[in-house]
């Protein structure tokens, strides 16, 4: 498994706490989470909370905008992890 896979689980996992009705297996990747999975503000700073605990990438509000969809999201931290 490549680490961008390894990544992507782990993110996939950590909506799953945050959302356990997501599908994931139905989730287009390169479509904004926030708006497809019905995520408010909260849920979403929560995810990227988890996702800094995780990894140990913090993703600065500036940035929001850049990991606005699972692949976009995977992409960044494989970036800086």
């Amino acid at each position: 498994m490549n680490k961008n896979q390894s990544i992507k689980d782990l993110v996939c996992k950590l909506i799953l706490d945050i959302a356990p009705e997501a599908d994931m297996q139905n989730l287009d990747p390169n479509e904004e989470l926030r708006e497809e999975l019905d995520l408010d503000s909260m849920d979403f700073m929560n995810l990227l909370d988890s996702i800094a605990k995780q990894t140990a990438v913090n993703i600065p509000e500036s940035d929001y905008s850049k990991v606005n969809s699972l692949q976009a999201l995977t992409d960044y931290i494989a970036s800086r992890s």
